[in-house]
């Protein structure tokens, strides 16, 4: 129960941690001569500009893509595991295996995480 409570935890701060603290004003104000007059939005809980909607897609796309990553990393991990209980004698080749195939799950995840980012920079 208390493992559930964690990675529900971890979703939400991955999902909108990124968009509250992008969404934050400039620290200083501008001289009053430069200031320009706000842009109409579509107001409500979600901005309906391509903005706001970046930050979103960025946001859960890269909660979606640590999530299916760890997953994947877990499923290996169990079954190399698994194999090694069953044939000690394959210990190495098995944890090769593993390894080799877990640093490409881990490579993908982070180039995916960086494509969201920068959907969200733009």
């Amino acid at each position: 129960m208390l493992k559930k409570v964690f990675v529900y935890a971890a979703v939400l701060v991955i999902a909108f941690g990124p968009a509250t603290l992008l969404a934050q004003g400039p620290a200083t104000t501008p001289p009053a001569e430069t200031v320009a007059p706000p842009a109409p939005s579509g107001g409500g809980f979600m901005l309906l500009d391509a903005s706001g909607a970046a930050v979103f897609g960025g946001t859960i796309g890269a909660a979606l893509v640590i999530i299916g990553g760890a997953k994947g990393i877990g499923r290996i991990g169990g079954g190399a595991v698994e194999s090694m209980a069953r044939q000690p004698e394959a210990v190495g080749g098995i944890s090769t295996a593993m390894i080799i195939t877990a640093a490409m799950i881990e490579g993908a995840t982070l180039f995916a995480v960086v494509v969201c980012l920068l959907a969200v920079m733009k």
